[in-house]
């Protein structure tokens, strides 16, 4: 398997992946300063060829990155990563190229989409839609029936009550507690969380 990123999150990702029993092969950047560099005991390797057909994890945690880097390698077989520790139902869809760290739960009924982050801690309860390129940070509670839209940002150790729904390519601030549904391509924060600022690219 193969790693597309170089960061303390593909830190984190590689150590799961190795716990699955994964052997990793490369690890791929597009800074060409860092190639040939060392990552722990493997040496980085240059952009990949767009018709790369491999195993692949993007370990970027920037969700409008790792949507452009799974557009340009459409036909990469995507790995999808959950760390042994993880909790999660029978029931539960993970999309491919999705990632789920230690310590996460995920209940009963719940749909993850592609490529998103369920990230250290996070807790994601029943009957939950996570879209794609979705990142639920460290220590975050979801309460059931909630959905979150395509590339939002839920901020370490934010809280959501039941059956509210996250709009599109937003970011929740950290600590926030979600009580009303929020709009998409916002930054919201506070509790209760608010808009502060509307941003209309995605």
């Amino acid at each position: 398997m193969s790693i597309f990123g170089i960061g303390g999150h593909a830190k984190v990702i590689i150590e799961s992946a190795l716990l699955n029993g994964f052997i990793i092969d490369c690890i791929y950047d597009d800074d060409l300063q860092k190639v040939n560099s060392n990552f722990g005991e493997i040496i980085i390797s240059g952009p990949i060829d767009v018709n790369f057909i491999g195993s692949l994890v993007i370990a970027i945690g920037n969700n409008k990155i790792r949507k452009q880097i799974s557009d340009r390698f459409s036909i990469a077989n995507w790995q999808t990563i959950i760390h042994p520790s993880a909790i999660i139902s029978k029931d539960v869809i993970i999309g491919e190229g999705s990632v789920v760290m230690a310590g996460a739960i995920i209940q009963t009924g719940t749909k993850i989409g592609k490529h998103s982050i369920i990230n250290t801690g996070a807790c994601i309860d029943h009957d939950c839609i996570i879209a794609d390129f979705v990142h639920i940070g460290p220590n975050s509670s979801l309460a059931g029936g909630v959905s979150v839209g395509e590339g939002t940002f839920i901020g370490i150790g934010s809280s959501i009550i039941p059956n509210r729904t996250i709009g599109r390519w937003t970011k929740v601030g950290a600590g926030s507690v979600i009580i009303t549904d929020q709009p998409d391509n916002c930054t919201t924060l506070g509790i209760p969380a608010k808009p502060i600022k509307f941003n209309n690219e995605q």
